[in-house]
């Protein structure tokens, strides 16, 4: 496997610069009109939603950091019944700021299911933008503009590690091999065009949400990101990118779990397969009248 994904990794750095051109129309560039794009935005009703699992280190100094950047957005945690009581310090921030909300769930659920239940948040408290984030500092809240400002003309919005500007630090050789392979997997049998499928620092327009078929959502691990990408892209939405370092983590300890990527790898490969041999392309963009419906799988666990 470790084979296979070096020559992935090559593959992709070797045919970057023919593939790149490929991909410019989805990438949101944010530059001078910047303050213009955020402006046309700033009507519009933004949720943050964090995930966390274990994360007392950093919940307090994260939500701070995310009211610095986004002083009219709401902020949502969806807490596994951290035993570290990351739970109970986002309550009592929430005490503090009526802006702020925590949904305490009864234990270790998954990212997959934490971003189910705040997409369900979004719709029933009709927000109009969800942008999701991880809680560590990997995705630093400074960013947080510069995606905001890109759904302007997106419904996805990706900040990205490997597009010209985004990069990542303190990462090990054998996970940049991973990363790049999986995302030229996905990119390739997916056919979506982005170039970082796989990262959670993402922009969604709620009213996208109801046509990406989340109710037929298999992935509840690591590769839900691509799974939820590949089906808003086959729901017909523009996706756009824009510029992240990701940083690992500053504080607490690495929740990879190896056995669990190869499961999610696995279902990739599954979807993949289908999606060529069924030919699916993206549909028109009609998501105007509908209401979302999407079930939360609380029993079903994942890591």
């Amino acid at each position: 496997m470790a084979f296979i994904f070096t020559c992935l990794f090559l593959y992709g750095k070797w045919t970057e610069k023919v593939i790149r051109p490929l991909f410019a129309t989805n990438q949101a560039v944010i530059s001078r009109g910047e303050k213009r794009i955020l402006q046309s935005n700033h009507s519009l009703k933004l949720l943050i939603s964090v995930a966390t699992y274990n994360e007392a280190e950093n919940i307090e100094a994260l939500i701070g950091s995310i009211r610095q950047y986004a002083k009219n957005a709401d902020i949502l945690v969806v807490d596994d019944a951290s035993p570290d009581g990351t739970g109970i310090i986002a309550e009592s921030m929430a005490v503090a700021d009526p802006r702020v909300r925590v949904i305490h769930r009864s234990g270790k659920l998954g990212l997959g299911t934490a971003m189910l239940r705040a997409m369900e948040h979004a719709v029933q408290n009709h927000y109009d933008l969800l942008l999701t984030m991880d809680a560590d500092f990997s995705h630093h809240p400074s960013y947080i503009p510069a995606i905001v400002g890109g759904m302007e003309e997106k419904d996805v919005m990706i900040g990205s590690r490997y597009v010209p500007g985004g990069g990542v630090r303190n990462w090990p050789f054998t996970r940049s091999i991973m990363s790049w392979g999986v995302n030229l997997l996905v990119r390739t049998m997916f056919a979506i065009r982005a170039k970082d499928t796989s990262g959670a620092f993402r922009c969604y327009r709620v009213a996208m949400l109801p046509f990406a078929g989340l109710n037929r959502m298999e992935s509840l691990g690591y590769s839900f990101l691509e799974e939820l990408l590949h089906r808003c892209n086959l729901a017909g939405a523009r996706i756009g990118e824009t510029p992240i370092v990701f940083e690992n983590r500053r504080n607490g300890a690495s929740k990879v779990n190896l056995h669990e990527a190869a499961r999610s790898l696995g279902i990739l490969l599954k979807l993949g397969l289908h999606s060529l041999i069924a030919k699916r392309y993206p549909a028109k963009r009609a998501w105007e009248t509908q209401e979302i419906r999407i079930p939360i799988p609380e029993t079903r666990r994942a890591a």
